[in-house]
């Protein structure tokens, strides 16, 4: 069994170019708790599905106060009770932290709760700190999963399919709910399998994608010197496959629209104070603009802000949607996948709106 393109690609919507979708990393700010974040992500989801946005993300990250997103299969969850019809996915589930029967198990599961709208976006770094890291694997040899995610990736796709061959010692061991599942008396045959996409921030990931003929999604928003070069290699690489035929390459944008473009440039100085934090090994909530604006940056500090803000599509609706169109154009991407980091979840949940509204996505 192998995933169909067709829940791969998407269909772009009133006047966007490529498709559009959304990445939600589950941000937690200050004043603020995590189910107040979660309700967040419902409302998004839910608004998301109805404007015709693709194709609906979370990511997996460990230890980091401002991000409520550790278990990307559990939201997945909540979020598919919530909605209907908008495609679900982790961007990504990191694979070197978890066992691939367990992740079989775990998205055979969503699989069943909401068929065929599931993706299974898989990363090879960890989603946090080397300490962490190794709490999660139980082990203090981090580089071992980065190095054998290749071979990860092939054990999982085979519990997925159910496809070890004959001598295996997993011969014998099946990921419930799964294809095997139909092969018992009485056993009727799914007609998904949730499609395998490979992330990265580098190239490894993308020439893997591309020998593979998996679907692609790069990190843009927070490794942007990278892109080009990485889908250049990922489609200088790519060989047809049962999967795709041709490339399909997806990017993840930090994009922040208000209808106060000082608003914007405020949220946006505090998402860098936040990674700053972060850069520093001092992670903490998402700090509100107040605070970042009473913040005394260091000469270095403020470097690295004015770099990052750099990489954020932000300000007018016009700005945003002129900012879109020229990434697109500049890197060929196939699909936007668009995040956006604020304080307050409205803020948020605005962003994406006055985009629906630019681009003309249909209310459903």
């Amino acid at each position: 069994m192998v995933a169909d393109a067709d829940e791969i690609r998407g269909t772009a919507h009133g006047t966007a170019p490529t498709p559009l979708s959304v990445l939600d990393l589950v941000t937690v700010g200050t004043g603020r708790t995590a189910t107040d974040a979660l309700r967040t992500s419902v409302d998004l989801a839910r608004f998301a599905e109805s404007r015709g946005f693709h194709r609906y993300w979370v990511a997996e990250h460990h230890s980091m106060p401002g991000v409520a997103s550790s278990s990307p299969a559990v939201i997945l969850a909540h979020l598919a009770a919530h909605t209907d019809r908008i495609r679900l996915g982790s961007g990504g589930v990191m694979l070197p932290n978890h066992a691939p029967l367990v992740i079989a198990e775990q998205f055979g599961t969503l699989e069943a709760m909401a068929p065929g709208r599931i993706d299974l976006g898989l990363g090879r770094a960890p989603g946090t700190d080397g300490a962490t890291a190794a709490a999660l694997r139980r082990t203090d040899r981090l580089n071992e999963g980065a190095d054998d995610f290749p071979e990860q990736l092939a054990e999982l796709t085979r519990f997925l399919d159910d496809d070890f061959p004959d001598g295996h010692p997993y011969r014998r061991i099946h990921a419930i709910p799964g294809p095997v599942q139909s092969t018992a008396p009485g056993g009727v045959q799914s007609p998904h399998r949730p499609p395998i996409w490979l992330l990265g921030s580098s190239g490894f990931s993308a020439r893997l994608a591309g020998v593979l003929g998996l679907p692609f999604a790069f990190a843009h928003h927070f490794s942007a010197q990278n892109t080009i070069p990485a889908l250049d290699l990922y489609r200088e690489s790519f060989r047809p496959s049962a999967v795709l035929d041709e490339p399909y390459a997806l990017i993840g944008v930090s994009v922040l629209a208000t209808d106060d473009e000082r608003e914007a440039r405020r949220q946006v100085l505090a998402s860098g104070l936040s990674m700053v934090r972060l850069r520093t090994g001092r992670p903490g909530l998402f700090p509100s603009p107040e605070e970042a604006e009473a913040h005394d940056f260091s000469p270095l500090e403020r470097e690295f802000v004015d770099s990052w803000a750099g990489n954020i599509v932000h300000g007018t609706v016009d700005e945003v949607r002129t900012g879109l169109d020229d990434l697109r154009k500049r890197t060929g991407a196939d699909e936007l996948m668009l995040t956006s980091h604020a304080h307050r979840g409205e803020l948020r949940l605005r962003s994406y709106e006055l985009i629906a509204d630019a681009y003309g996505l249909p209310t459903a």
